[in-house]
């Protein structure tokens, strides 16, 4: 979508890849460092300080390689995580994770409420019965799906009933309930036995 006609193969690849890149190269120096701490406090002090230094990154790789904003963010920071899951021992690493867990949920739902933001909800109640039906079947649909999928593949019980409230937030199943569905999901996490709350 941000590309053009005029835009070289190199740069649409950069901006897929340079990303990956960045995440992983901040990931290793942070799991470095992190595997040399002597406690969870500074595990996540220098988690935090190398995520905020692969979103600089990104944001550097924009003004000067790209000109614009092209990089995909969410991939920096997939990148950068997958890399700390995989290099820093479980023990130490669910010790950070147990710290950084409300830093997690709490950017979760500013990230979402910042999305729903600017929307109009009077527009939404305007587009009537199809609006409605589409909230509704979408919602079905996800909750339906994951609970079929569960019981297809033998999941756990706990997967089965709740996977498909988790997959509310996502990929917007209802612009008028994302608030809600934080909240659901939240739960459904917790009935789950993910989290412990």
């Amino acid at each position: 979508m941000n590309g053009s006609s005029s835009d070289s193969l190199f740069a649409v690849v950069g901006m897929i890849l340079l990303p990956f890149v960045i995440g992983i190269f901040t990931g290793v120096c942070s799991a470095f460092l992190m595997k040399r701490s002597k406690n969870n406090i500074q595990r996540l002090a220098l988690l935090l300080a190398f995520l905020c230094i692969s979103a600089l990154c990104g944001l550097l790789a924009d003004k000067y390689i790209f000109h614009s904003s092209s990089l995909n963010y969410l991939l920096v920071g997939l990148g950068f995580i997958a890399t700390i899951a995989n290099l820093i021992p479980e023990p130490e690493l669910a010790g950070v994770l147990k710290l950084y867990n409300p830093v997690l949920n709490l950017s979760l739902v500013i990230v979402i409420v910042n999305l729903g933001m600017p929307l109009d909800y009077r527009l939404i109640a305007g587009a009537g019965l199809f609006t409605a039906i589409y909230i509704f079947s979408r919602a079905i649909g996800k909750i339906g799906g994951a609970y079929l999928g569960g019981k297809m593949t033998k999941a756990d019980a706990a997967v089965t009933k709740y996977l498909g409230f988790t997959l509310l937030p996502h990929s917007g199943v209802s612009l008028v309930f994302t608030g809600i569905a934080v909240i659901i999901a939240k739960f459904a996490f917790q009935w789950a036995g993910e989290i412990k709350e």
